[in-house]
């Protein structure tokens, strides 16, 4: 080729594949901003399956869901299994004060609770004694457990957040609740170590010493927002209230009021079932043996919607797939999405 022409050419070409370059680009933009798919695939995953326990059948129907949207796309998509789970599927939760006065009270069992098999419990809250000396006082004391319902949590001297607190109160008020709030920790902390059991270990020696159920508060230091992660009984129910019901009762109990409380917890043991990844792909044709890797865990706790953990990452992934397919279906290299599943209980799908 004449050497003149040859430059011409080449910045010709460039200019070209450049241009078509910025032209995928732009459509990508284009469809991102103006032909979302996001709040459709939120209210699907998030609203119609909801919260992705692992184990239960709505993760299963997760992974469904999952392969069946990339389906109505193009898109390649199966579900891996990776291993079993304890199966579990989570029925009603409802508790009602029934004694000093009336009150329905705002409560969910943890996950893999056991249930109350159908039969409500009716028994008396107790709370630890706040004066434990040593394990051996405590293993004294346990005996009184036996058939009631027993709170385990620190009672928090207020539901406000920090942030509520600096707001409204003064200054002098809200150093001085930063300190009690401190010190109110630092004693129950204290008086729980001297039991010389764990959390998980204390659960058992309650439910072994005849506990009704064990009643728990996990708050978030927010307005309304609990944690409510996963049971440490295997054969009575485990409760959460929220922070100001759980002080309701707890204070009613601490001064002698003899609270009553009428339980029930329904779920279901479905026995080990099988657990999946879902993987989606967009193969290449130029290096289809090498890859660019995107991931999002698709299994979240289920006492909420799980929606920011992870379910925000997981359609942001399918999103990131659908827009793909569309405007740049054959890529450079193969292009695969990992929907882990069990992340929660330590990264056991992407581990897998």
């Amino acid at each position: 080729m004449n050497r003149k022409l040859l430059l011409p050419s080449l910045l010709l070409f460039t200019s070209s594949f450049v241009f078509a370059q910025d032209k995928v680009i732009d459509n990508i933009i284009k469809e991102a901003n103006e032909n979302s798919q996001l709040e459709n695939l939120a209210h699907e995953l998030l609203d119609v399956v909801g919260p992705r326990l692992v184990g239960t059948p709505q993760m299963k129907q997760a992974n469904d869901w999952v392969v069946k949207k990339y389906a109505d796309w193009g898109i390649s998509a199966k579900n891996e299994q990776w291993g079993q789970w304890r199966g579990w599927e989570r029925g009603v939760t409802h508790v009602d004060l029934v004694s000093p006065r009336l009150r329905t009270l705002e409560a969910i069992q943890l996950a893999w609770s056991p249930s109350t098999n159908g039969k409500p419990i009716k028994a008396e809250a107790i709370i630890l004694p706040d004066d434990i000396t040593d394990s051996v006082s405590f293993q004294k004391w346990l005996p009184n457990v036996k058939g009631k319902l027993v709170l385990v949590s620190h009672n928090q001297i207020s539901g406000r957040p920090e942030k509520n607190w600096e707001e409204f109160a003064t200054k002098d008020l809200f150093e001085k609740y930063k300190k009690d709030k401190v010190e109110d920790l630092r004693k129950f902390s204290r008086n729980l170590a001297k039991t010389g059991l764990k959390a998980k270990e204390l659960a058992s020696a309650l439910e072994n010493a005849g506990a009704a159920a064990v009643i728990i508060n996990n708050w978030s230091q927010g307005f309304g927002v609990d944690k409510v992660f996963g049971a440490n009984t295997r054969k009575i129910p485990t409760v959460n209230l929220s922070v100001e019901d759980y002080g309701l009762v707890y204070r009613l109990a601490k001064h002698g009021s003899k609270p009553v409380l009428n339980v029930t917890s329904e779920s279901k043991e479905l026995g080990l079932v099988p657990t999946y990844n879902t993987v989606a792909e967009l193969k290449s044709k130029q290096k289809p043996n090498e890859y660019v890797m995107l991931s999002a865990h698709l299994d979240s706790w289920d006492a909420a919607s799980g929606a920011t953990d992870n379910g925000s990452g997981t359609i942001l992934m399918m999103e990131t797939m659908r827009i793909l397919k569309k405007f740049y279906p054959n890529p450079k290299r193969t292009i695969l999405v990992g929907h882990w599943g069990s992340e929660e209980q330590g990264l056991n799908g992407s581990k897998a």
